[in-house]
């Protein structure tokens, strides 16, 4: 039978593993900025990313689309065309997120002009 603190001591496991995964791909490089510019419209190509992010370089810029595609975040449709045609889009997990991401930014902007 499990103790007050052993079973308080699981809980708290379990909240951090959770928060090491989603901070694993949302505290990379770029990987909110990419959010940011993906909330903007229903599907963005790779090439519109790239042109609202002008500092990232292709390879980093695929490696996180495919992390926030692996995390479930985004979702990739290919378009079987010539050129190929690949637009991303959030998924509704990601759109959650966006509201607390919203809520964060509101968080820094307030607390940035007391800065000053």
């Amino acid at each position: 039978m499990e103790t007050e603190l052993e079973k308080e001591n699981k809980i708290r496991n379990q909240i951090e593993c959770q928060a090491d995964e989603i901070w694993s791909v949302l505290g990379k490089a770029w990987a909110l900025l990419i959010l940011k510019k993906l909330t903007e419209n229903e599907a963005t190509r790779f090439n519109e990313i790239k042109k609202a992010i002008p500092q990232i370089s292709n390879t980093v810029l695929s490696d996180r689309l495919h992390d926030l595609e692996e995390q479930g975040l985004i979702t990739k449709k290919i378009y079987a065309q010539v050129p190929i045609r690949v637009e991303y889009s959030l998924t509704k997990q990601a759109r959650d997120l966006g509201k607390i991401l919203e809520l964060l930014n509101g968080w820094v902007i307030k607390w940035r002009k007391r800065k000053s």
